[in-house]
């Protein structure tokens, strides 16, 4: 065990919320200590977002003492031990140290425990087994401490029982290695997220859709993608990409960091998998995703590959046809595959220029309102029916072949 590391002079571990948990929690011979995530970043200098802590109070126990104090008590996970403490509206996850009394790779049955070795050694990775104490002192059962020295994502001990608690935790080495590590992944976590990739399958597409958007969400997920590939693990998950592949991410990324692009999980989805609308269907079908994401996905594919050259006019009339959204997603990927053939392409420095162009002006856009009405026809003595929607959409192409300049009196009388 080492306790040479400490937390307590960060911002996040002085909060008075936290105090009152552990001035609550730290009594009767009971202790609670923060845990995971929190210890994690600071340690590697990264953003704190939420607290989490272990005790060794029963949950029930938790959430009476919590009532006493004056603390909203809400069961968020109370058959796995865990109530979330809500001070100043910002909650915080209080869980009972446990072990897994029985898994089938995809959920447990918990018993509760005093623990705190037992607690460590049944999570996933060294580096979310970390405590710190109300002094702020780091109590490292597991090995974590040097692992966030070397920012090596392990599994604590070993990788293939870890695993078999829950298949999930293959996506999440991944995840986690895309969000932490550095160098090679660890051999026995990739020799056994290797192992258990046909275990993939029982998980529910939420959870599968939930971990790759937060891998892709990394600030460089190139190298956890490539491993995912080398293991077997990304085609499993994400068979689109098997034959399409992720040549193209690294440049992305690049990109992104020139031009000072937010990383995308969609785009990056985008750049992996083909532009094809019938399998981006029964890939957002099978994964779950949002309505917003599905057609997101469903429009790229649809949306009409810009030349470099089309005139601005042009693309105007495009992006009123498919939308702005569709036509950047295009735009970006098509300037991405320039700008990483320009040291051996002399003709991609002039296509990133067209790609550019295009792209400040698709990101500009704003979409024209059609001037003409169903009402401005039935003042014409038109019915309202079938015979309207064709004259409208005649009127409609015809007003978007002018470049969107006629108005609706020259549009009304047939002038040009």
């Amino acid at each position: 065990m080492s306790t040479a590391a400490s937390v307590a002079d960060e911002g996040w571990f002085q909060d008075a919320a936290l105090g009152r948990i552990f001035a609550l929690l730290n009594q009767d011979g009971e202790e609670v200590r923060v845990v995971g995530g929190a210890v994690r970043n600071s340690l590697m200098g990264l953003p704190v977002t939420d607290t989490d802590l272990a005790t060794t109070w029963m949950p029930e126990q938790v959430v009476a003492r919590a009532k006493d104090a004056g603390i909203r008590a809400v069961p968020t996970g109370i058959e796995h031990g865990t109530v979330t403490l809500v001070i100043e509206g910002r909650g915080f996850e209080i869980t009972t140290l446990r072990h897994d009394a029985e898994t089938d790779g995809r959920r447990a049955k918990v018993t509760f425990g005093r623990d705190w070795q037992t607690d460590a050694e049944r999570r996933d990775f060294t580096i979310n087994a970390l405590y710190a104490d109300q002094a702020g002192a780091i109590i490292d059962l597991v090995g974590g401490l040097e692992d966030i020295d070397t920012r090596t994502v392990r599994f604590i001990g070993d990788a293939d029982a870890r695993i078999a608690e829950d298949y999930l935790r293959v996506l999440r080495y991944f995840r986690f290695f895309a969000h932490y590590g550095t160098g090679r992944p660890d051999a026995a976590a990739l020799k056994a997220c290797a192992r258990a990739r046909d275990k993939l399958g029982k998980l529910s597409s939420e959870r599968v859709w939930k971990e790759l958007k937060t891998l892709l969400k990394a600030r460089d997920p190139g190298r956890a993608l490539l491993w995912m590939r080398q293991s077997g693990v990304l085609s499993a998950v994400l068979p689109e990409s098997e034959k399409w592949g992720i040549d193209s991410i690294g440049a992305l990324i690049a990109t992104e960091a020139v031009l000072d692009w937010e990383p995308d999980p969609m785009l990056r989805l985008m750049a992996m998998v083909p532009p094809d609308s019938e399998r981006m269907r029964g890939l957002s079908s099978r994964l779950k995703m949002s309505r917003a994401e599905a057609d997101r996905l469903a429009n790229w594919a649809a949306a009409p590959v810009i030349a470099p050259t089309l005139a601005i006019t042009a693309l105007d009339r495009l992006l009123y046809r498919h939308g702005a959204v569709p036509l950047v997603d295009r735009i970006r990927l098509s300037l991405v595959s320039a700008r990483s053939r320009t040291e051996t392409d002399a003709s991609a420095l002039t296509e990133a220029a067209g790609h550019s162009r295009h792209l400040a002006r698709a990101l500009e856009w704003e979409r024209p309102v059609f001037p003409v009405a169903g009402a401005d026809l039935i003042a014409r003595g038109v019915n309202p029916g079938p015979e309207m929607g064709a004259q409208l959409a005649a009127l409609e192409e015809r007003w978007i072949e002018s470049n969107f300049t006629l108005d609706k009196a020259a549009l009304l009388d047939g002038s040009d």
